[in-house]
């Protein structure tokens, strides 16, 4: 007894709550077998035997009643005497309780090998590490990072007593987030599924059609429930997607509005708070003042009138926050009568009842897609969509996945229109989308699979029916249920309910339902207390609340709640889901089918979809099969001790906008990790609110102007020098805060900064210098020896620094932003710090500060935000505190210096095969090089693209393609491939290079070659040429089995290569038709007979615009552009796709586009900050803007002189044949700017585009 009492003792001492798992239990003496505690749903264990280690830990005196150390030290749990004697006993007798010895790859033999293999001056690691690491920047060898390390089993030990101080409770907060229930066969077979959450956005798309097709099918589904034709591949969060409609709106404006600086965007006075918030931060970079405003006023009609031109766009919630609905047809034309935008943010569950968006007027439709299966997690993350009209998917932020067809003429998935995105516009960019939340998006669109069109109603139904009972309960004791409702009897047509009274009274039934373990969302300062209903709503939680409900009556109550509850809920039952559907206004039920794809009517079963999850899952290369070697993207472990922390059910119900005092287990592993992520920066605090490093980025930038505009309001400071070699998303993120970018160039051989360059700039603009942006190590994979020097020089003209966080795995243990004079950094956690990168996401990217500049973080109260979620992504953060906290400060380092090590080694085995690019004055890169392809573009007709293609025959997904340089390959291996992999690698580029070779000598071809025709599946090379017969210059088996490991270890793409140009113009972004043709229709299990998928663009107008004949012109001119080489698109935008030296100059191309798309004003006046102008040869404006009020989406100039159906456009439009010419030479015979470059010396001038900028 005397054991399980100092347990009991240390449960309750270790959370204010007091509510630890198995207390009363363990105080009784129980001895029973482990079980699941109903509070905090911990598996307890309250064996002697299964506590051990607490003995040990208790062995002196009982342990103190004060809650958890400040600090995460382990100071409370064992001596120092124990800690020293159980690490040497770990290090001396058991290394594989090591999680460092799991994590890093190469034995201590392999790296003795691998040091012999760099030659002389690197026999020892450390003399390895001084001549690739400048002595100037490294730490002191006694920097500490992490104060307790603990194995993998004690770290989940650690994370239940964390999370046991967490309060379970039914959330009922709404606010856009609810409690669902994940399906087990979907959590199982994705989200704790390595062939799912370790591979990489699906540029290379070949080896990517499984989860290529699940995105589709999350489009399909997001189109068909808003209404709306296109749809993109998910956003971070909802407040996220609001603020990019803000965005599109404001570049759908014509120039001359987009100038004005009394820009306004009106939202509805019921968007959900967090979104408000979030667009509030976005707003001040463009110049665009928000007002919220009552949608439903008899006056909103004047008000949008008297704004005019000044009129950005309108968004309105639906259902709202407070669960009403409204009809929206007549605002949406009111919106459009001012040459506007209208977009919603909705639920696509209640969508499925409601009248979709796209049937109203939406002209962009936005929300999350949380309630389809994925667990609350504090916050995320959650697949955020976003639909709009065909008009605008140019303009469409995010990724977007497209239909198009592979070499062999069979159906083949890809990323399309890739040209919109940051990496190709760079300042241009009204968006920074990087990473975004695939992951999550394929767990939805499965749990629309699973469920089909009808059982998703259902449950949207049953949600109403909760509503009413509550809606009944409340008004049975007088309380003021305020939701508004079309229904003539005054019942709700949501699954929320809001109800409005004082202050002290919602308070009071706050407290109450607190206490009775239900968390309910407040909004105090319009004195409305909100339910929403959840899965998990049941007869108990029903009686709970009416209690509640009871206690807060204004008059005496005596009424029996039990016999109440009985009544309404028998009442509610005996009405099925159709008489409930059948019931609601006409105005607002749905009518229109959805979900009529096969897809979503096939696969009910949980063995069917088993099936075919798998089935999606073997047609894509993940971390599975083998490395993936891209360069700056960290594609390292993602190790099953991590992992394991995301799904348990601790960690998946807890609502983000709920009281701090109900998750308090949450709030201390955030304080943990915050003094690590600052310890291991150099910095001071820490926001972990960004989704992503882009978010990041942003919040950093706004971090630094806000600043400035405290210390001095009447100086400007909006200057933001970037290097020429950049991340797109920087000068994008500089953007969007609404910085001036000014670049600076690099020298020609290392890459470094060119400091003679940066002085100069610093110099021209010293009064308005606001930040640099640099990458350490740099973008060309080099530790810069005077990247203090360049810190310094930034400081003294006033500016600060901002440190982009991509290549810290170069860093960790050796250097840190902070003693590198940095003011600012983001991180990577889903590439540093081991969160996966999920196919596409999800992403974590934490800002850290020093300390002048810690009172303007996001989280901090009263800030506009970058997420909804006040800790984003919560639920994955333990995943990199888990990786810190194993690993330990030896490890963290020891990792840092294989990773260095493997980049070395490869690039010494490759320098003798392929050119190098940017080394150090050793020869030694950081930790990634560059192989410089071009060379094989005259002697062979090869480019890096063949390359890449070629190596899926070979088992590996390419390197970083065309970034920094355009056709080359950064190659980035890490820490966790051992030896055996990297050699693997190596013999690979090694063999290609020799079939170069046999190109170069003649042997081979230069058309028709086994790198030409690569990819190889094996239907390609059954078939050959079509009946069998095989006429090709190379074998079989030289296609199959270049390599002899390949017999045994094989992974076959499943689609030859993919034909882009065909994909860019031919947009079709929805699950296509029954490929037969002849199976129309299929009947659901439900018996309902299901349509196929409407054609995009279907719903649109019969008869072709002036918007769709333009559009038509221009996708025909990249047709003849494109033909016979790959896309722009694909080729340029991605780690693995990026122009080939012939490619269009995409200067001149965005020029075109911007004078030809749909409804868009001149990209250089409308889609950089709002300060930006049009250059000398933008087109002229006055003549552009007539033809674009022509062209906008639906609706009359912006002047309104076209008074009737029959106006022309004026003489001053542009002739669409000289505008034909201009894209003939801007896409035929033009060379890119970077791609006429003959050496890797040559740099581009500071105002040139840098088009072939794309980094993961």
């Amino acid at each position: 007894m005397a054991t399980t009492s100092k347990l009991a003792l240390f449960r309750a001492s270790s959370c204010r709550s007091g509510r630890g798992p198995a207390v009363s239990q363990a105080v009784r003496g129980y001895s029973g077998p482990p079980y699941r505690n109903h509070v905090s749903g911990v598996e307890s264990m309250t064996r002697d035997t299964d506590f051990r280690w607490f003995k040990k830990s208790f062995s002196g005196p009982e342990p103190s009643k004060s809650p958890m150390p400040e600090r995460h030290d382990g100071s409370n749990d064992m001596s120092p005497m124990r800690v020293h004697m159980r690490t040497a006993a770990v290090k001396q007798r058991r290394p594989w309780k090591n999680f460092g010895y799991r994590h890093i790859g190469p034995r201590d033999e392999h790296v003795d090998e691998m040091l012999k293999a760099l030659g002389p001056g690197a026999e020892t690691m450390d003399l390895f590490i001084s001549q690739v690491v400048p002595q100037a920047v490294m730490l002191p060898p006694e920097k500490t990072i992490v104060t307790r390390k603990f194995s993998e089993y004690g770290i989940a030990r650690e994370y239940h007593r964390l999370q046991a101080c967490n309060e379970r409770m039914l959330w009922m907060n709404g606010g856009g987030y609810y409690m669902v229930h994940v399906p087990p066969v979907i959590r199982r077979n994705i989200l704790e599924n390595p062939g799912w959450y370790t591979s990489y956005t699906p540029y290379q798309a070949e080896i990517s059609q499984g989860r290529l097709e699940s995105l589709l099918n999350f489009q399909t589904m997001v189109a068909d429930l808003t209404g709306l034709p296109v749809a993109n591949a998910s956003l971070l969060d909802e407040g996220t997607a609001a603020a990019e409609a803000m965005t599109m709106s404001y570049g759908n404006l014509s120039s001359a509005r987009a100038k004005r600086a009394d820009k306004v965007f009106l939202l509805s006075k019921e968007v959900h708070k967090t979104t408000l918030w979030v667009m509030r931060g976005r707003a001040e970079g463009f110049g665009i003042r928000l007002r919220s405003v009552d949608l439903s006023s008899p006056d909103i009609g004047d008000t949008i009138a008297e704004l005019g031109e000044s009129l950005v766009g309108v968004l309105a919630q639906y259902p709202d926050t407070f669960g009403g609905v409204q009809d929206f047809r007549e605002l949406a034309r009111m919106v459009h009568d001012q040459g506007a935008l209208f977009s919603v943010a909705t639920d696509l569950l209640a969508l499925t009842i409601l009248t979709p968006p796209g049937e109203f007027g939406a002209d962009i439709a936005l929300g999350n897609s949380q309630r389809f299966g994925v667990p609350l997690g504090y916050g995320g993350p959650h697949a955020a969509f976003m639909a709009v009209k065909d008009s605008l998917k140019r303009r469409l932020p995010g990724r977007l996945v497209g239909v198009s067809k592979d070499r062999t003429g069979g159906r083949a998935l890809r990323l399309t229109l890739q040209t919109r995105e940051q990496h190709i516009r760079r300042e241009k960019a009204t968006s920074n989308v990087c990473t975004s939340q695939a992951l999550l998006a394929n767990m939805a669109a499965m749990y629309a699979v699973y469920h089909g069109p009808a059982q998703l109603r259902d449950l949207a139904l049953i949600g109403v029916r909760f509503a009413r009972m509550l809606q009944s309960a409340a008004r049975h004791f007088g309380l003021d249920v305020c939701t508004r409702t079309l229904d003539p009897g005054g019942r709700v047509i949501s699954d929320t309910i809001a109800i409005h009274g004082s202050t002290p009274m919602l308070g009071n039934l706050h407290r109450l339902l607190v206490q009775s373990g239900i968390s309910a969302g407040e909004s105090f300062t319009t004195h409305e207390l909100i339910l929403a209903t959840a899965s998990r709503f049941n007869e108990r939680s029903f009686m709970r609340i009416t209690e509640a409900f009871k206690a807060v009556a204004s008059k005496n109550e005596t009424t029996n709640t039990e016999e109440l509850c009985g009544k309404i809920w028998c009442k509610e039952y005996a009405v099925t889901e159709e008489e409930i559907f059948a019931g609601l206004p006409a105005v607002v039920r749905r009518q229109s089918r959805f979900l009529t794809h096969p897809v979503f009517n096939s696969h009910h079963s949980e063995t069917e979809l088993m099936r075919y999850m798998h089935h999606l899952q073997s047609k894509d290369l993940s971390l599975v099969h083998s490395m993936i070697p891209l360069g700056s993207c960290t594609m390292k472990l993602n190790a099953a001790s991590q992992m394991d922390l995301v799904t348990l059910p601790i960690n998946s119900d807890a609502h983000p906008n709920s009281p701090a005092g109900l998750n308090q287990g949450w709030r201390r592993l955030f304080i943990y990790m915050s003094q690590q992520l600052n310890a291991l920066t150099g910095m001071d605090a820490t926001s972990l609110q960004p989704n992503s490093g882009a978010q990041g980025e942003f919040a950093g930038l706004r971090i630094i102007r806000k600043y400035h505009e405290s210390k001095d309001k009447d100086t400007i400071r909006d200057v933001c020098l970037i290097p020429v070699s950049a991340h797109g998303t920087n000068p994008a993120s500089a953007t969007m805060v609404g910085m001036k970018v000014v670049t600076v160039k690099c020298d020609s051989r290392t890459g470094n900064l060119d400091l003679a360059d940066l002085q100069a700039k610093c110099v021209e603009h010293k009064d308005r210098l606001a930040a640099i942006m640099v990458t350490y190590p740099s973008t060309y994979g080099v530790f810069e020896p005077h990247i203090r020097e360049v810190c310094d020089i930034v400081h003294v003209f006033g500016g600060l620094v901002y440190m982009d966080g991509a290549n810290m795995n170069a860093q960790i243990g050796l250097t840190s932003p902070g003693a590198l004079g940095a003011d600012v950094c983001h991180l990577n956690l889903h590439k540093t710090f081991c969160i996966p990168h999920g196919g596409g996401g999800p992403g974590v990217g934490p800002i850290c500060v020093k300390d002048i500049l810690s009172s303007f973080l996001p989280h901090k109260l009263g800030r506009p935000r970058v997420s909804s979620a006040t800790f984003g992504s919560a639920s994955i953060l333990p995943i990199s505190w888990a990786y810190m906290s194993t690993m330990g400060d030896s490890k963290l380092l020891h990792a840092t210096k294989v990773a260095l090590l493997n980049a070395n080694y490869m690039l010494a085995r490759l320098k003798d095969h392929y050119p190098i690019l940017y080394t150090n004055t050793m020869g030694r890169c950081a930790h990634e090089f560059i192989i410089d392809a071009r060379p094989f573009k005259a002697s062979s007709g090869i480019e890096a693209i063949d390359i890449a293609k070629r190596l899926q025959d070979y088992g590996f997904h390419a390197p970083t393609m065309s970034w920094p340089v355009p056709n080359t390959l950064m190659i980035e291996p890490t820490e966790s491939e051992n030896k055996a992999e990297l050699d693997r690698f190596v013999d690979a580029m090694i063999s290609i290079r020799e079939e170069i070779a046999a190109i170069e000598r003649g042997e081979q071809p230069r058309e028709g070659n086994v790198l030409k025709m690569a990819p190889h599946t094996q239907a390609d090379l059954i078939d050959g040429d079509g009946d069998g017969t095989w006429t090709r210059p190379y074998s079989r088996e030289k296609a199959a089995y270049p390599l002899p490991f390949l017999r045994e270890k094989k992974f076959w793409p499943t689609v030859t290569r993919v034909d882009d140009a065909f994909g860019d113009t031919n947009v079709f972004c929805t699950c296509p038709p029954v490929e037969d043709g002849t199976d129309e229709t299929t009947q659901s299990e439900e018996g309902e007979v299901q349509g196929s998928v409407a054609v995009e663009g279907e719903a649109e107008a019969d008869v072709p615009t002036k918007a769709d004949e333009l559009q038509a012109k221009m996708d025909e001119v990249e047709a003849e552009a494109l033909a016979g080489q790959p896309s722009a698109d694909a080729t340029e935008a991605s780690p693995e796709a990026q122009p080939s030296d012939d490619s269009p100059d995409e200067a001149k191309m965005d020029e075109v586009q911007d004078e030809t798309l749909v409804g868009q004003p001149s990209a250089d006046a409308t889609e950089a900050s709002p300060e930006a102008q049009p250059t000398d040869n933008s087109p002229d404006e006055a003549k552009m803007d007539e033809v674009q009020d022509e062209t906008r989406i639906g609706q009359p100039s912006a002047d309104a002189t076209e008074a009737s159906p029959e106006a022309q456009p004026t003489d001053n439009s542009p002739d669409e044949a000289k505008m034909d010419e201009v894209k003939d030479e801007a896409f035929i015979g033009q060379p890119s700017t970077d791609a006429t470059e003959a050496s890797p010396e040559a740099q581009p001038s500071d105002d040139s585009p840098n088009e072939d900028v794309k980094r993961p």
